[in-house]
């Protein structure tokens, strides 16, 4: 009887090499499919047993709304709160479900090596799901990092899935999905195409992104609104044993000048200090608890530099290749079995560190102090040593913290004397303080911690001493400052704003709708656009920005990860609170309208002519400005335009469909491609399929084609416009299904780009001129190309410069064309190509579908 087969998944392609190289001890066969798959013969159970290891890439499975409601002007954003959801497959292309059901055939056991949080529990199930086993042959592994010691044990204590914290993830998706997309279809719809200087293609609304947008305008208004008040503060000098010592007031600062000065002229006219007390305290600083993922992510951006979203990927990939432990947890407390010895023991040979671990390891290491078991994960912990050499210079920075926090957690507390010496002078008080350090334990591997030694000469009690200089310092108290990435993940999780997992998200999401701006010192500041929502959701209802709504949700979350409360139960409740607020929020709009009225101009008022209308012969404006468009003042119309490149004139000329002149649009880079677009068929395609030629459906606030995707003169099937596809097309993309077409702009280094992927054909370099033709290639069906050479440098023998010829067949154009972006970078060889194919004839159907051709001249096969 043939052995039992048993597949094991893992969460990353990483990860699975990883678990089989350690299981199957380096001796395994490795096959590629839509993710790798190692195999080898193993032990499972005690028994021989098959392993297949694979893995997905992160969720098999993503939450979105039917395609009945995709529609955003057919779909009111009210109804989306009682829309069901459905499970679409995160990424089609990477054919993870089909996958992991052919791997599953034939298999007796599931064996599912997914991260062990709750995201990761979410993943087993949608692992079973997509292998239809059953729930008693699948079996959870869990782990905390990818070593030898801890996938063998991981392997030995086999549990099973939890399922209510799968629930847990299920609840917070279809709560963030449903109101995230309600208010941001709505709000988005309502002020774009009304403010010409709006800079963001979308203006999104979600319950973590928000409230963490508001605390950093909340710190804005504090900084705006606050009023400066001037203080003042005695300052007594004495030079005593060769010190120079400035005291301290005990009174700190006066707000009052006259007070003040009442009290520097008693000072004054006594002029001798007495020491009235002298104390002397041994004081401990302790040493930190556990690494969790918040105060990494604390670290790395006050003192590494690094966002939160960089220091998460930073750290996931020194996890993924066994350096540090998971890096994704809330303790601080390690468990009673953790292995301090072994894990100083891996980094004794460290060349930045070995020496300091090496004594800790001979003299004796402490025990960590008591810190909080949420009971997910140990602290974050370094696994092996390894050089800077091998990581480089950012990973480098980040596993240095993590090394020397962890050793830090295992060093002694750092012991310092303080001194303090009390003075007093015409009836008001003093003092001094001194520092010396006693033992420098974990500050020595932790030196930004350290205490530093401040020495003070020494008093007797009763001692009377000469004031040498009386000082009464005027200040002015200041604002705070911007709030700083590792202040604003302090506030999100005192607030219980997001998870560890989920608080780099939130503030990467705020980066990027252009709410706030990244400045020095990593300070996070509001722009006008992120200030004005914040304000706007306050005049309406406070509680859209506030935190209290998000930590209740995660509370309810947390309850049902716990089986503690009924996942269906705790959906419908808040999604009912927000169904409330949305409709209260969509009366009440017009206030939120009077802030951005105050703050962004109008569509009249904002950008410059460009081109004119086809329906009333004026200019239309130019609005640069994201989403970038046209405006018609007279129609009252807009008109959407690519999202990137230059947009410029396209010689005057104008469309044969609705008379709107032409545009073209020249992306970025000395290899951007250019092409010739006309506003009205961009926004409004006028043929019909051709939603999905774009790969887009119609998901514009107006209905029309979404902003940034739309119909170019380049897929415009038109038979006998100059700029259409049938025109300017001259062969199938050998990379995908469409067609290469030639760039009007690109002379004198002629070529044609593909119009759905970026492949480029390099044709005749410095020809005086390269067009098509209406004439076809015998062989292939591509379009006949003239190309009008340069006298100096023609290649035609006789020493013209006409030549007419199919840029696959034709031997002489052959041999100087050149393809980039494509499977290759080289000279082509002798082979051609199948032409344009059915794409051209208006059938979009890629590929050379047409006429059947001898196979070596493919050009797809190039």
């Amino acid at each position: 009887m043939a052995p039992p087969k048993v597949l094991m998944v893992a969460e990353k392609p990483s990860i699975a090499v990883s678990i089989a190289s350690v299981l199957s001890r380096g001796k395994m066969f490795t096959r590629r499919v839509s993710t790798e798959v190692h195999e080898f013969d193993g032990v499972f159970f005690g028994s021989p047993a098959q392993f297949k290891v694979t893995s997905v890439i992160g969720h098999v499975f993503s939450v979105d709304f039917p395609p009945k409601y995709q529609d955003w002007a057919a779909t009111d954003p009210l109804d989306l709160f009682e829309a069901q959801i459905v499970k679409n497959e995160s990424n089609p292309k990477a054919h993870i479900c089909r996958h992991l059901n052919q791997e599953a055939r034939g298999c007796r056991y599931l064996v599912l090596w997914l991260d062990c949080d709750r995201e990761g529990e979410n993943i087993c199930f949608e692992v079973i799901q997509s292998t239809g086993f059953n729930i008693k042959d699948t079996y959870r592994a869990r782990f905390s990092a990818v070593t030898e010691k801890d996938v063998m044990k991981a392997l030995d204590n086999l549990s099973t899935p939890n399922r209510d914290e799968a629930l847990a993830v299920d609840a917070r998706q279809e709560i963030d999905l449903k109101v995230g997309v309600a208010f941001t279809r709505y709000q988005t719809s309502y002020f774009q195409g009304k403010y010409g200087n709006l800079d963001s293609r979308v203006i999104s609304y979600g319950p973590c992104q928000t409230p963490t947008l508001g605390f950093c305008v909340q710190r804005y208004l504090q900084i705006n609104t606050f009023k400066p008040e001037k203080f003042w503060s005695l300052h007594p000098y004495i030079i005593f044993q060769g010190y120079e010592i400035q005291l301290e007031w005990q009174r700190g600062r006066l707000f009052d000048k006259t007070v003040a000065m009442m009290f520097q002229k008693l000072v004054a006219e006594d002029g001798f200090l007495e020491v009235t007390e002298i104390s002397e305290k041994q004081e401990t600083k302790g040493r930190p608890v556990g690494l969790n993922t918040v105060n990494l992510l604390k670290v790395a951006s006050s003192a590494l530099g690094f966002g939160p979203h960089m220091a998460m990927q930073i750290a996931e990939r020194l996890y993924t290749q066994g350096y540090i432990s998971y890096p994704r947890t809330e303790s601080t407390a390690y468990p009673p079995s953790f292995d301090f010895r072994g894990t100083l023991s891996a980094q004794a040979n460290s060349p930045t560190w070995g020496s300091y671990v090496q004594g800790l390891l001979a003299n004796g290491y402490h025990k960590p102090r008591s810190g909080t078991d949420v009971g997910d994960h140990p602290p974050i912990t370094p696994m092996k040593s390894v050089t800077e050499d091998t990581l480089g210079s950012d990973a480098w920075k980040l596993y240095q913290y993590i090394c020397q926090h962890f050793i830090g957690t295992v060093s002694p507390d750092c012991k310092y004397l303080r001194r303090k010496v009390e003075f007093s002078i015409g009836g008001e008080s003093f003092h001094c303080t001194g520092h010396q350090v006693i033992a420098k334990g974990f500050t020595a591997i932790m030196p930004w911690l350290a205490i530093n030694d401040k020495n003070i000469p020494s008093f007797t009690k009763g001692q009377k001493i000469e004031v040498s200089k009386l000082e009464l310092y005027e200040g002015t108290t200041s604002p705070p400052d911007y709030l700083t990435e590792s202040e604003l993940i302090s506030l999100m999780e005192k607030h219980g704003i997001g998870t560890d997992a989920s608080i780099p998200v939130h503030i990467n999401n705020i980066c990027e709708r252009n709410y706030v701006q990244v400045q020095a010192s990593r300070r996070l500041v509001p722009t006008t656009l992120g200030i004005t929502l914040v304000r706007g959701y306050q005049s309406i209802d406070p509680d859209l920005c506030l935190p209290d709504i998000r930590s209740f949700i995660e509370q309810q979350i947390t309850l049902i990860a716990k089986g503690q409360a009924d996942h269906h139960c705790v959906v419908q409740h808040v999604i009912q609170q927000f169904k409330q607020k949305f409709s209260y929020f969509v009366k009440k709009i017009e206030d939120m309208d009077a802030l951005f009225e105050a703050q962004f101009s109008a569509l009249t008022d904002s950008g410059r002519a460009m081109s004119k209308c086809g329906k009333c012969l004026r200019y239309m404006k130019y609005i640069s400005a994201q989403p970038t468009r046209l405006y018609c003042g007279t129609c009252e119309e807009v008109y959407y335009l690519p999202p990137m490149g230059t947009i410029k004139l396209y010689k005057e000329l104008s469309c044969p469909l609705d008379n709107f002149e032409l545009l073209v649009c020249s992306m970025p880079g000395p290899e951007g491609k250019a092409f010739p677009l006309c506003p009205y068929c961009y926004s409004n395609p006028p043929f019909e399929g051709i939603e999905s030629l774009i790969n887009t459906v119609k998901n514009g606030p107006s209905g029309k084609i979404g902003k940034g995707a739309g119909m170019p003169c380049t897929l415009c099937p038109h038979p006998t416009c100059p700029n259409s596809l049938v025109s300017q097309g001259v062969c199938a993309c050998p990379e995908c299904s469409g067609t290469l077409v030639l760039d009007p702009l690109s002379a004198p280094k002629w070529r044609l780009c593909c119009n759905k992927c970026n492949c480029l054909v390099f044709l005749a370099q410095g020809a005086h001129r390269i067009s098509t033709t209406k004439e076809r290639c015998p062989e292939c069906d591509s379009s006949v190309v003239e190309v009008d050479f340069n006298k100096k440098t023609t290649p035609l023998e006789d020493g013209s410069t006409l030549h007419r010829g199919c840029i696959l067949c034709d031997e002489l154009l052959h041999s100087l064309v050149e393809m980039k972006h494509g499977r290759g970078f080289r000279r082509m060889g002798s082979r051609g190509g199948r032409g344009r194919g059915g794409g051209r004839r208006g059938g979009y159907r890629g590929r050379g579908r047409g006429k059947m051709v001898d196979p070596k001249m493919s050009f797809r096969d190039f």
